[in-house]
């Protein structure tokens, strides 16, 4: 492995700490303490720009921090502990552990995962293993989403599902063609025209789905009159979410096998912006806080998976979280 020199001799500890004060290079340490990652591997986990990455890793490297490999045209970047001298690998031990709990951490060690996941495929199909190609030839044939669609075919055919704050439509349109009925619900009359439009544009039928006007914390629906409802990117939105996941509970029937409901939302996050520029209530929620929520709301059986992100994505990762109505 060649290594980049210490230059840490000649700094002060203090200096040290001026090297990893900005929280963009602690996350790059907590990452590349346990993985070895190219620039653009670790700019994808990290979510910055190119030349953002470039700057905080070439002032790492300049500081003795991180050790580099190259790979042909690659460059691989990796904090090796035992290599640090014992004034820097004292600074490093004092605050790497208080990092695991900070919410930034959740969504790198996802985005890791899904990186050297791409990673594992792209060498596979580098080196001519059929099964590392074959999603490629898969896409390039048939696109990237027939099999999410194709799995919707697993739904009950008879439910009556509620698309709650529907937006413009897009999964209403994905649900209209697997289930009896789909009643979209939204507090925006543009919103409710806009997936009115968009199915129309999509020639999906839409004599079996029903477009209403209302609040989700007083949904205009009468009790047990769906099977199951659907809630995306809608929670975070909510001053109170218990009161409307008791008003989604409320509107749901168990018969028919139903009684369930979808909740997928931001997994929980410290990105102020969006409670500034997007109208954010929460910074997502932690699962044990979704738990907790719809259990108080009457659910049960409530199971919480954090969705793979897409490495693409500049938002924080998503979780999916799925209940049942408790009998009374």
């Amino acid at each position: 492995m060649a290594k980049i020199p210490h230059t840490s001799s000649q700094l002060t500890a203090a200096e040290s700490l001026g090297q990893l004060s900005d929280p963009i290079r602690l996350r790059m340490m907590r990452v590349l303490c346990v993985h070895e990652l190219s620039v653009g591997e670790l700019i994808r986990v990290i979510q910055i720009p190119q030349s953002s990455g470039s700057r905080h890793l070439k002032l790492l490297a300049e500081g003795g921090w991180v050790v580099r490999r190259s790979v042909g045209p690659a460059t691989f970047y990796r904090v090796v502990l035992d290599d640090l001298p014992g004034t820097m690998r004292g600074i490093w031990l004092a605050v790497r552990d208080e990092l695991d709990g900070l919410a930034d951490s959740q969504g790198d060690d996802q985005r890791v995962r899904s990186v050297l996941s791409e990673r594992v495929t792209d060498s596979s199909a580098f080196f001519g293993a059929h099964a590392g190609q074959w999603d490629g030839v898969r896409n390039d044939m048939f696109g990237r989403f027939f099999t999410d669609r194709a799995l919707l075919s697993l739904i009950d055919p008879r439910w009556r599902v509620a698309d709650l704050g529907c937006g413009t439509g897009n999964c209403t349109e994905l649900l209209a063609p697997w289930v009896e009925r789909v009643v979209a619900v939204d507090r925006s009359a543009a919103m409710l025209e806009g997936a009115r439009a968009r199915l129309t544009n999509a020639s999906v039928p839409t004599d079996h789905i029903e477009f209403v006007e209302g609040e989700l914390s007083e949904l205009p629906l009468a009790s047990g009159s769906v099977d199951a409802a659907v809630c995306m990117l809608v929670i975070h939105h909510i001053d109170e979410p218990v009161v409307a996941l008791r008003e989604i509970r409320r509107v749901l029937t168990s018969e028919r096998g139903g009684g369930v409901v979808l909740l997928v939302d931001m997994c929980e996050h410290t990105n102020e912006e969006y409670r500034r520029g997007m109208g954010h209530t929460h910074l997502g929620f932690s699962n044990e806080r979704v738990i907790g929520m719809l259990g108080d709301a009457g659910f049960g059986s409530i199971r919480v998976n954090n969705l793979r992100p897409d490495v693409n994505s500049s938002g924080p990762p998503l979780f999916a979280a799925v209940a049942r109505v408790l009998d009374t």
